[in-house]
């Protein structure tokens, strides 16, 4: 079989995001999404649900702050600064992981690989990787490209254990150039960009908004096409839920 048969048939496994359904973005914890949700995103540590198109959300740009003893064991992995210290996403307490050599790039994406494998064998049907922005938080350490060839290989792993690769972020970069078959978008109607991951994606876009009026806003633009719910920043399985 040669390559390009056996792409398509990996190619052909993999399944869309559905459209005309809602979405629940349960990354601080699950809870069971009403009928009309069809889309579940969930960290990788929990169980899909039953009978729904299931996300499994890898942090593959940065590290989960709970993890960060198994990175501590592969240091240097971890981006430093010319002092040694390890760069850090200050919002969220996650360490931002050294993209830029080929060998650390693939190093980092076999671990990550794991990972989505364990999606697919738990049941998942797609995985969203976070986050694909993290070089601009990088002071400069990292480039554009280090993100987009280590992307490339993430996509890859997601395709060969037949899952949709979603993109995180980065809104006007079309991902479909690296491999990726939809986005998910936090707060494109509150930064106003929607319309950006809509052009690249059609209607393969999550939307997720934090705030009443954005949500109300990107509703009524948006709602109609696209699945977009209203959460609170903590994303609590008892906090905000709320849909067009």
């Amino acid at each position: 079989m040669t390559w390009v048969a056996a792409h398509l048939l990996v190619a052909l496994a993999i399944s869309p995001l559905p459209t005309g359904t809602d979405v629940d973005y349960q990354l601080g914890g699950a809870s069971t999404a009403p009928p009309h949700v069809g889309i579940v995103v969930r960290d990788r540590e929990e169980a899909p649900q039953t009978g729904r198109f299931n996300v499994c959300y890898v942090n593959g740009f940065q590290t989960q702050a709970h993890e960060k003893g198994f990175w501590l064991k592969r240091p240097n992995l971890l981006l430093r600064d010319e002092d040694g210290r390890v760069v850090e996403d200050e919002a969220w307490g996650e360490w931002l992981l050294d993209l830029r050599t080929k060998e650390k790039r693939k190093r980092i994406a076999r671990i990550v690989s794991r990972w989505t494998k364990g999606c697919a064998q738990d049941g998942f049907d797609a995985v969203e990787y976070d986050n694909l922005d993290s070089f601009t938080r990088s002071h400069r350490l990292l480039k554009r490209k280090h993100a987009l060839a280590y992307a490339r290989l993430l996509t890859r792993g997601a395709h060969k254990q037949g899952l949709a690769a979603g993109q995180k972020n980065l809104a006007g970069f079309d991902g479909h150039k690296v491999g990726y078959d939809f986005a998910v978008s936090e707060e494109c109607g509150h930064y106003d960009e929607c319309d950006a991951y809509v052009d690249d994606f059609g209607d393969q876009v999550l939307m997720i908004e934090y705030v009443l009026d954005d949500f109300d806003a990107t509703c009524a633009q948006f709602g109609d096409t696209h699945a977009v719910v209203l959460r609170d920043r903590d994303l609590s399985p008892e906090g905000v839920h709320r849909w067009c």
